[in-house]
């Protein structure tokens, strides 16, 4: 019998509550498509404390291929907590698959599709929904804010979510894209403006802003004590108390991520587009 193990597979971290989250959507996933999902990180996540987890270890990927492939187990379908074409998809991951092939050379890797599809306009209605759970009277100017990536495509992916954000918003919104940080030389200016940056331009730095969170799981970046809210704080200070930013929840927290990860299992079982072969 033809059996194919899915992983879910997110970049990692050493925040014990990004692996309790990842757990958690594996879950979900899990029921939605009817199999059972095993949530992996691709580099960080071992460092993470086992009682702080559960006292379940994290696993992170070209090891836990390898207890799987020792194990007998050939075929893997890996669905990629990404929200793009990172550089960890499109050439970390598929080295480490080369390497682990020169040992296992039976080794079948496909790779779902990354989150954001231009046909599906869902990532846009979670950070909707998270944006409106925030609205007061007078708050209608939204700034989605992503990590920054040094990959151009990563970084169209935020300003086509901010435009579908937009349109899921409706009249009366202005809404913005942003990065928490950036990578310096003039050839990473396409991440600009940074989201510091942009909350002391004169249209944004007063008054109320909501600042949807384009990240995933919670993290140094990302949650209440996080780089991106460190941000906010300082502009609000900068500010003399003229401005007052809201930061939404982080993306995973939605129960309709997982029905997003389930349709992109489903494509890539089905070898759809956007379907890799490692």
């Amino acid at each position: 019998m033809y059996v194919i193990e899915t992983l879910l597979v997110d970049n990692g971290s050493l925040a014990p509550a990004a692996t309790l989250q990842l757990r958690a959507l594996a879950r979900a996933m899990g029921k939605n498509i009817g199999v059972e999902v095993t949530p992996v990180s691709l580099l960080h996540s071992t460092g993470v404390s086992t009682p702080a987890i559960g006292d379940v270890a994290a696993e992170i990927l070209e090891p836990a291929l390898e207890l799987r492939l020792m194990q007998g187990k050939t075929d893997f379908i890996i669905v990629p907590l990404y929200f793009g074409p990172s550089a960890a998809l499109t050439e970390y991951m598929p080295a480490r698959v080369a390497h682990l092939r020169q040992k296992f050379p039976e080794l079948n890797v496909k790779l779902a599709p990354v989150l954001f599809q231009h046909d599906d306009d869902r990532l846009a209605r979670i950070l909707a929904d998270q944006v409106r759970a925030l609205l007061r009277e007078n708050t209608r100017r939204v700034v989605l804010v992503d990590h920054g990536s040094p990959s151009r495509a990563v970084t169209a992916v935020r300003n086509q979510l901010a435009e579908q954000l937009r349109v899921v918003l409706g009249p009366g919104f202005q809404v913005g894209a942003a990065s928490m940080e950036r990578r310096e030389g003039s050839e990473y200016d396409f991440c600009e403006p940074l989201l510091a940056t942009l909350l002391r331009q004169p249209e944004w730095n007063s008054g109320e802003v909501i600042a949807a969170m384009q990240f995933l799981l919670p993290g140094r970046h990302a949650g209440p004590r996080g780089d991106v809210a460190d941000i906010c704080t300082e502009a609000e200070t900068a500010s003399e108390g003229k401005l007052r930013v809201y930061l939404t929840g982080l993306v995973a927290e939605h129960p309709l991520l997982a029905q997003i990860l389930a349709d992109r299992w489903r494509r890539g079982i089905a070898m759809g587009p956007g379907t890799a072969v490692l």
